[in-house]
């Protein structure tokens, strides 16, 4: 180590982390953590878009057969 330049790499430089490990970061406390499966059918929002959509298109259906046979 050069002691006319202090900022290369030396001593009290930062070593780099393995590969496939996240380094540390300042103030972290959080720990690595595997992704949790699938939650199936209550993790799909399309289907429950769609459901969503039906019940409304049956509320709207019945006052409007209402409104049609009074």
């Amino acid at each position: 180590m050069n002691p006319k330049r202090p900022h290369e790499a030396g001593a009290g430089s930062e070593q780099l982390s393995p590969p496939g490990e996240t380094p540390a970061a300042e103030g972290s406390t959080a720990e690595a953590h595997r992704e949790r499966p699938d939650g199936g059918l209550w993790e799909h929002p399309h289907l429950w878009l769609f459901l969503l959509a039906v019940g409304g298109l049956l509320v709207a259906a019945f006052f409007l057969v209402r409104m049609v046979t009074l």
